[in-house]
C-alpha cells in the first residue's frame, strides 16, 4: 500500500482499524488521529494535516469548536436520550428548530430532526409520495443523494448502484441542467430532487434559468420539489443556504453534514402542513429512535449560532477566489468549477489526481477526489479559514502538482 512507507503507523493500530472494522475503500488514508483544532487535524506523532476538505464538508467553522464543545457539556449534564422522537418536549429541539426555521423562508417552518443526510433524503422522498398520492420521483443524472437503499435509487452514479438491485421503481433521470428536459416532470411526478449545486458530480452549478423553470414547472404539475442541500448548505458556497443563489424556494430541503457542528445530524425541512401528514394513514409514518437527540440538536443550535455571528459570507468568497486564481495558474489546472469555498480542480486523468493528492497528504494537506468523477480533485476548506492558511495551502499544492510531474 503506498502508505505504509509514507506515514508514521502504529501497525497494531492500523490491523485493529483494518480487521475489526468494516471498511469502505481498500486504500483508506490511514492518519493515526490523535487530535484536531481549527483547520488541523493531528496525528500521533504529532504531524498536523491542514484539513482542506473539512471532513467533507462538515466541519464548516473548524474542528472542536469551544462553543460546540460548550453545548455539548451543558446538555450532557441535563440529559441524554430520553424517548424516541416526537413523544417527549425536550429544549434543545425545541431551541434548534426555532433557530434553524427563523433563517428559512416562510414555506420551510418546520423540521423534522433525523440522525444522517441519507436518512433526511429517505424521508423526503416519503413524504413527497404521503403528500401527493403519486410515485414517480424525478432525479438528474450525475446526482448523489446517499448510499442507503432509497438515495441510492435517485442517485445518478450506475457504478454505485449496480451491485444492489433491484432498487426503486418509478425514478426517472433528467439530464442536469437541461431546461427541455424539465418538460418530463408531469402530473404522474410525486417529487423533484435536486442537489442545488452537485458535488460529487465535481460541482456542478445550474444555471438561474435552470432552477427557475425546474421551480415553476414543480408549481404547475403539483409535484414538491427537494433541494438536497446535505453537502452545499450550511455557508458553504457563500449563502447560507446554497438555493439563495437562484431566487427559488423548494417545498422541502433537506439538509446534514455541517449542520452539527461535527456530530451527526440530518434534517428533512418543509411547511407544517407537509411534515404533518407523517402522522396518520399511517400513524408513524415516519419514525427514528436516535433522530432529535438533545445533545446532537446542543450542537446543532451552537453550530447555526457561529456560523451566523462569526462567520464572514462575503470573506467565504473572497477567499475561494483567492484559492482559486493561486491553483489554477498551474496549467496542470485544466478546469476549475467553484462556488464560495467549494471546488473542483480538473486534471488530465484520475492518475495524475491521485499522486497530487497523495503528495498533498505527505506534505501535511488533506485533499480528496469525486466518486464520481475521478480527474478532479476536490476542496472545501473551513469556513474560518485566514488569508494566510489560503496562501499556505495553495503553496502546497502547488508544490505536490510540480514535485509529482513526469
Amino acid at each position: 500500500m503506498w502508505f505504509k512507507n509514507k506515514l508514521k503507523i502504529n501497525m497494531s493500530n492500523t490491523t485493529d482499524f483494518l480487521e475489526r472494522l468494516g471498511q469502505t475503500n481498500q486504500n483508506p488514508y490511514l492518519i493515526e488521529v490523535d487530535r484536531a483544532d481549527g483547520i488541523y487535524i493531528y496525528d500521533k506523532s504529532g504531524k498536523s494535516y491542514m484539513d482542506m476538505i473539512a471532513g467533507v464538508a462538515v466541519n464548516n467553522i473548524g474542528h472542536n469548536h469551544p462553543k460546540i464543545k460548550e453545548a455539548l457539556k451543558a446538555q450532557i449534564d441535563k440529559h441524554l436520550h430520553v424517548m424516541v422522537y416526537g413523544e417527549f418536549i425536550q429544549d434543545a429541539q425545541n431551541d434548534f428548530a426555532k433557530k434553524l426555521t427563523s433563517l428559512l423562508p416562510q414555506n420551510l417552518n418546520c423540521v423534522y430532526t433525523v440522525n444522517s443526510g441519507t436518512e433526511a433524503n429517505e424521508a423526503a422522498l416519503k413524504l413527497v409520495k404521503r403528500v401527493t398520492g403519486r410515485t414517480e420521483i424525478v432525479s438528474f443524472r450525475g446526482s448523489y443523494h446517499g448510499s442507503t437503499h432509497g438515495s441510492l435509487s435517485v442517485s445518478g452514479n450506475e457504478i454505485k448502484k449496480q451491485a444492489y438491485r433491484p432498487l426503486l421503481p418509478d425514478v426517472r433521470f433528467l439530464r442536469f441542467n437541461s431546461i427541455e428536459d424539465l418538460s418530463q416532470i408531469t402530473e404522474k411526478t410525486a417529487g423533484v430532487i435536486i442537489e442545488t449545486i452537485q458535488g460529487d458530480a465535481g460541482v456542478r452549478i445550474p444555471s438561474k434559468d435552470f432552477m427557475k423553470v425546474l421551480r415553476n414547472r414543480c408549481t404547475e404539475v403539483g409535484a414538491l420539489l427537494i433541494f438536497d442541500e446535505i453537502q452545499c448548505g450550511m455557508g458553504r458556497t457563500g449563502a447560507l443556504f446554497a438555493f439563495e443563489h437562484f431566487n427559488v424556494v423548494p417545498d422541502i430541503l433537506t439538509l446534514g453534514k455541517a449542520l452539527g457542528g461535527g456530530m451527526p445530524i440530518g434534517a428533512v425541512v418543509s411547511s407544517k402542513e407537509n411534515l404533518w401528514e407523517f402522522t396518520y394513514n399511517p400513524m408513524l409514518g415516519h419514525i427514528t429512535t436516535f433522530g432529535g437527540h438533545p445533545v446532537i440538536c446542543a450542537a446543532g443550535n451552537a453550530f447555526l449560532e457561529v456560523l451566523t455571528s462569526e462567520v464572514d459570507l462575503n470573506e467565504v468568497e473572497r477567499f475561494g477566489a483567492l484559492l482559486e486564481s493561486l491553483i489554477s495558474k498551474n496549467s496542470e489546472i485544466k478546469e476549475v468549477r467553484r462556488i464560495g469555498m467549494l471546488f473542483a480542480f480538473d486534471m488530465v486523468s484520475f492518475e495524475r489526481v491521485e499522486l497530487v493528492v497523495k503528495k498533498c497528504l505527505e506534505k501535511g494537506l488533506i485533499s480528496f477526489w469525486f466518486l464520481s468523477h475521478p480527474y478532479s480533485f476536490r476542496l472545501s476548506p473551513p469556513l474560518t479559514i485566514t488569508e494566510e492558511e489560503i496562501r499556505k495551502a495553495a503553496q502546497i499544492i502547488l508544490e505536490a502538482i510540480e514535485e509529482t510531474a513526469d
